[in-house]
C-alpha cells in the first residue's frame, strides 16, 4: 500500500491540504532511506534494500512529524524527515533481527533478507541500519534527543531478550506479556511521538502527552497484532497463522482463552504449544478463542488503550493533525494487516 493511499483510507475526513502535505512528507522519508542505505558492500545494500522495499507504512517517521505539526509550533521539517528516516532505520533494523531469531521466510509475503543472506550477513546488515541511523541522530546535535532514542533502542533489545527468555512459557502473566510489549514495541512508538514535540520545541506537558499517546498506540498495536496472528488472513498479513503460537509465545488472545478452558482443552494445548501443529489444530485453536470471547476481550484492552491514547491529547490544540493521528490510532485497532 502507498503511503498516500493508507492516510486516505483511514481518514476520510482529513483535509486534502494535510493529506499531500503528509504524501510529500514520506516521499520525502523515502528519498532520505534510498540515501542512507547506499553502502560501499554490496551484499550490506542488498539487505537494507530488500528490507526497505519490502513494503510497511512508514508509520514511525508519519507519527514524528505528525506529533510534530499537532504541538501547532513552527519546526524545521528537514529535521522531522531525517531523523523520522533514523526511526524508520532502527525498526528496520529490529525487523532483520527478528527474521534471523525466528528463521522467518517470509515477511509481508515476500523474502526476508535471512532467507536471501543468511544468519551472518542478516545480522551484520540489521547492524548497518542501526549505526546509520545513530549517525544521523549525532549530525542533528540534540543532545537530549540523542539520549532518548538510545534509551529507547536499549530498552527494545531488552524487550527482544526478555521475550526470549519467556518462550515457552504457555500459562504467562498477563504483566509479564505487557511488560514485554512496553519495552518491544510501546517504548519505541512513544520515543517517536516524544521526538516530534522536542524536534517543534514543545513544553514537558505537551511532550508527555504525545508520549502518552504513543504509548498507548503501541501497546495497542502490538495487540491488534497478536490477534491478527490467529485471526487474520495470511494472503493479507504476508504470515502463516498462529506463528506466535508455534514459535512457543504465549500472546494476549492465548492468555485470555487459558482461563476459560476445561483441563483436557488445557492438555490439548500443551501437547500443541511450541510445536509444529497441523493447519486444521491451529485453525481449531483459533476458531476455540472466538467462541470463549478471549479475542473479543483482546481486543477490548487494545481499543481501551486507543482510547486514553486519545484523550491524553486533549492536551494538545485542536487540529487536522491532531484528528489525523486519532484517527491513525483507530485504524491501527481496525487494520487486516
Amino acid at each position: 500500500m502507498k503511503t498516500a493511499t493508507f492516510f486516505d483510507t483511514i481518514s476520510q475526513s482529513t483535509p486534502p491540504a494535510l493529506l499531500e502535505q503528509m504524501g510529500q512528507f514520506l516521499v520525502g522519508v523515502e528519498e532520505e532511506l534510498r540515501v542512507q542505505t547506499n553502502s560501499r558492500v554490496k551484499t550490506v545494500e542488498e539487505i537494507s534494500r530488500l528490507t526497505l522495499d519490502g513494503g510497511g507504512k512508514r508509520l514511525r517517521p508519519a507519527l514524528v512529524h505528525l506529533a510534530a505539526r499537532a504541538t501547532g509550533r513552527e519546526f524545521d521539517s528537514s529535521r522531522t524527515q531525517k531523523l523520522g528516516a533514523a526511526m524508520e532505520m532502527i525498526h528496520m533494523a529490529t525487523l532483520i533481527h527478528d527474521d534471523v531469531i525466528d528463521d522467518a521466510a517470509l515477511r509481508r509475503g515476500r523474502p526476508t533478507a535471512f532467507s536471501v543472506h543468511g544468519n551472518t550477513a542478516s545480522i551484520l546488515g540489521g547492524d548497518f541500519l542501526l549505526a546509520r541511523a545513530m549517525s544521523l541522530l549525532a549530525q542533528d546535535g540534540d543532545l537530549p534527543i540523542i539520549r532518548m532514542v538510545s534509551e529507547a533502542v536499549v530498552e527494545l533489545a531488552e524487550g527482544e531478550v526478555r521475550e526470549l527468555e519467556l518462550r515457552g512459557i504457555l500459562n504467562l502473566s498477563k504483566d509479564d506479556h505487557f511488560q514485554v510489549l512496553r519495552m518491544k514495541t510501546a517504548g519505541f512508538i512513544e520515543c517517536c511521538c516524544r521526538l516530534g514535540g522536542m524536534i517543534a520545541g514543545a513544553t514537558e506537558a505537551e511532550v508527555n502527552a504525545l508520549g502518552e499517546f504513543g504509548h498507548q498506540l503501541g501497546m495497542a498495536f502490538q495487540i491488534a497484532d497478536d490477534i491478527l496472528d490467529y485471526q487474520g488472513d495470511p494472503t493479507k498479513t504476508g504470515k502463516p497463522l498462529a506463528t506466535d503460537f508455534v514459535e512457543g509465545c504465549a500472546t494476549l488472545p492465548l492468555i485470555e482463552l487459558l482461563p476459560t478452558l476445561r483441563p483436557e482443552q488445557i492438555a490439548w494445548l500443551e501437547s500443541l504449544f511450541s510445536k509444529e501443529a497441523h493447519e486444521e489444530e491451529l485453525r481449531n485453536l483459533a476458531d476455540l478463542m472466538n467462541e470463549h470471547g478471549s479475542v473479543a476481550r483482546a481486543q477490548m484492552e487494545a481499543e481501551n488503550r486507543i482510547q486514553i491514547g486519545r484523550q491524553s491529547l486533549c492536551r494538545l490544540p485542536e487540529s487536522a493533525e491532531r484528528d489525523l493521528m486519532c484517527a491513525v490510532a483507530e485504524f491501527v485497532v481496525q487494520r487486516e494487516s
